[in-house]
C-alpha cells in the first residue's frame, strides 16, 4: 500500500494556482444560496425550519440553507443508524477504507472548490482554507490506513494447548457534533474515524457552517458509502444535540467545541437512560488557553514572528492559537515592540482578496464577546496595538496585543477565541512556565529558546498535550503531531494519532482450546 503522505499545501504566490482558487470560489458563487435537505437512510428530507448559513465578510450574502432536523426526525435518523449498524459493522475493514481513499481523491480534486467554500462560509483566508481543506484529506487517507494496521488486532500470547486472539470490533452508533472553526477538516475527520471503524453516524455539524458538511456528506455518498451509514442531521443544540446524546442507543459522542458544551455533553452522557445497556464513551476536545513562552536566551525576531502568526492566523480562532506571551523580563521589551510592529503591518478584511491576512470572526456572537474581552483588556493591561472593531457589513476586529498582564487577570485565564494576545513579564524561565501552567487548560504550547536545558524541563513540566520548540503554536499535522489536549481541553483524544481510532471500538478477547 502507497505509504502516507500529508497533502501539501499550495503554494499562492505562483499565478497558476492563483488562478485555479478563483476558479473554485466562482464554482461556490455559482451555487451560494441553495437549500440542502437533510439525509436519513439515504433519503432526501426538507423541513420548513431552516439554518441560514450567512458570510461573516458580508453578512447579506446567504452561503445557503439547510433543513433543520426536530425530535421526530433525529429520532428516526437513530432507529436508522442502529438498524444500518447491524449489516456495517459487518464489512470488511479494507471496504470501508477504500471509501476513504475514494473520498479524499474526490476531495482533492476538488481542492480549491471545498477551500472557496470554507473562504466564503467561515471567513477563512485562503492559506488558512487550504490548511484545513489539506487536513481533511490527509485524516481519509490517515485513517484508512490506521483502520488497514488494526484490521488483524494485536498480536497476544498463548499457552501450549490454546489460541488466543485479541481484536477490536466497532462501538455503535456515534454521535459526531463538529465545530465551525475547522469547518472541513474536523468535521471530515471526526466523522470518517467513526465510519472506517465500522460505526454509523449522526452528523450534526455547527449552525454556522453547514453547507460545507453537507457537501462532504455528498461526496461519501459518491465514494460509495452505502444508506444509512450516514445520517446528516443538522439542528439546534438544545433540541436535537441533547435528544441524541441522551438516547439509550447512542453507543459514543465525538465533540469538538467549547468547554461549557463539553461539560454539558459529559454529563448528560453519563447519566444511564431508559434501555441503555452501555456506558457511553466521550471523545472530546474542548479549547485551550495557550502560551508561547520566550526565555532569554532566544532568536527574538523568530519568538515575535510565532507570536504574531500563532495569535492572528484565522483571527485567533483556534483552539491552539496563541492567546498569552510569557515573557523573561530581560528580552520583554524587544520581544513586545517587534511583536507589535508585526501586528500593525497585517491587513485584515474580506478573505476572497488573497492580500488580506486576516479576515472576519465568525458571527455576531463572536465578535460581542471578543469586544468585552477587549473592554476587559483596557482595565487590566496596557493596550498597545489593535482594540477595535467594525460589525457594519461583516465581523472584523483587529488584531489585537494587551501589555502588562497580571498573570491571574481575566486575560491570561479566559479563553477570548479571536485575535487578542496578552504579554506577561516573567521573572526567570521556571517562573515562566509556572505562568504558562496557571489554566484550567492544557492543549497547545511553545518554547522558544536555544537553552537546551530549559528545553528538557519544559518537555518535563509544561503541561500540554502539543508542546513545540522553536516554532508557533499552531498546525499540527496528521500523522506528525498527534492533537489533543490535557484538563479542560479535553480528553487528549489525540486526534490524526496511532490511538485514535480505538476511541471508537473496543477489544475482544477470544480463546481457543485446542
Amino acid at each position: 500500500m502507497i505509504p502516507y503522505k500529508h497533502e501539501p499545501f499550495t503554494n499562492f504566490k505562483t499565478e497558476e494556482n492563483q488562478k485555479a482558487f478563483q476558479e473554485g470560489l466562482k464554482i461556490v458563487e455559482s451555487y451560494l444560496g441553495q437549500d440542502y435537505p437533510l439525509v436519513i437512510g439515504g433519503e432526501r428530507v426538507t423541513t420548513d425550519d431552516k439554518i441560514v448559513s450567512y458570510n461573516p465578510a458580508n453578512k447579506e450574502e446567504v452561503i445557503g440553507r439547510v433543513s433543520k432536523a426536530n425530535k421526530e426526525l433525529a429520532e428516526k435518523a437513530m432507529t436508522t443508524a442502529y438498524e444500518t449498524f447491524q449489516t456495517w459493522k459487518k464489512v470488511k475493514p479494507e471496504v470501508r477504507a477504500d471509501i476513504l481513499f475514494k473520498a479524499a481523491a474526490i476531495v482533492r480534486r476538488r481542492k480549491h472548490e471545498f477551500s472557496a467554500l470554507l473562504v466564503k462560509e467561515a471567513g477563512k483566508p485562503w492559506n488558512e482554507a487550504d490548511a484545513d481543506t489539506a487536513e481533511g484529506i490527509d485524516f481519509m487517507e490517515y485513517y484508512g490506513r490506521q483502520m488497514l494496521k488494526l484490521k488483524e488486532g494485536i498480536p497476544v500470547e498463548s499457552r501450549p494447548g490454546e489460541f488466543n486472539r485479541f481484536g477490536y470490533i466497532p462501538l455503535g452508533v456515534g454521535i459526531v457534533i463538529s465545530p465551525w472553526n475547522f469547518a472541513f477538516a474536523i468535521m471530515a475527520g471526526t466523522t470518517v474515524a467513526a465510519l472506517v471503524t465500522g460505526n454509523t453516524v449522526l452528523l450534526k455539524p455547527a449552525s454556522t457552517t453547514p453547507i460545507v458538511a453537507a457537501k462532504f456528506v455528498e461526496v461519501l455518498e459518491e465514494a460509495g458509502l452505502p444508506k444509512g451509514v450516514l445520517s446528516f442531521v443538522p439542528g439546534s443544540g438544545a433540541e436535537v444535540g441533547d435528544y441524541l446524546v441522551d438516547h439509550p442507543k447512542t453507543r459514543f459522542i465525538s465533540f469538538t467545541g467549547s468547554r461549557d458544551v463539553g461539560i454539558r455533553i459529559n454529563e448528560r452522557a453519563s447519566k444511564v437512560n431508559e434501555g441503555q445497556i452501555w456506558l457511553k464513551r466521550v471523545i472530546a476536545e474542548m479549547g485551550g488557553k495557550d502560551t508561547i513562552v520566550v526565555d532569554k536566551e532566544a532568536d527574538l525576531e523568530l519568538a515575535a514572528q510565532s507570536i504574531v502568526a500563532s495569535s492572528f492566523g484565522f483571527s485567533g480562532q483556534k483552539c491552539s492559537a496563541c492567546s498569552r506571551a510569557v515573557i523573561v523580563e530581560d528580552v520583554y521589551d524587544q520581544v513586545l515592540n517587534r511583536a507589535a510592529e508585526l501586528t500593525r503591518e497585517l491587513t485584515i478584511g474580506d478573505p476572497t482578496n488573497r492580500d488580506n491576512f486576516m479576515g472576519p470572526v465568525v458571527d455576531q456572537g463572536a465578535f460581542d464577546k471578543i469586544m468585552s474581552y477587549v473592554e476587559i483588556g483596557k482595565e487590566e493591561g496596557r493596550l498597545v496595538v489593535g482594540g477595535e472593531g467594525d460589525d457594519s457589513k461583516g465581523y472584523f476586529v483587529k488584531p489585537t496585543i494587551f501589555a502588562d498582564l497580571d498573570p491571574n487577570s481575566r486575560l491570561m485565564k479566559e479563553e477570548i477565541f479571536g485575535p487578542v494576545v496578552a504579554f506577561a513579564k516573567a521573572k526567570d524561565f521556571d517562573h515562566a512556565i509556572e505562568i504558562a501552567n496557571n489554566t484550567d487548560y492544557g492543549l497547545t504550547g511553545a518554547v522558544i529558546t536555544s537553552n537546551r536545558e530549559n528545553m528538557e524541563k519544559a518537555r518535563e513540566d509544561f503541561h500540554v498535550g502539543n508542546l513545540y520548540f522553536n516554532r508557533g503554536c499552531t498546525g499540527a499535522i496528521v500523522g506528525y503531531q498527534p492533537f489533543g489536549g490535557f484538563n479542560m481541553s479535553g480528553t487528549d483524544s489525540k486526534a490524526g494519532g496511532p490511538d485514535y481510532l480505538a476511541l471508537h471500538m473496543q477489544g475482544k478477547t477470544t480463546s481457543e482450546m485446542l
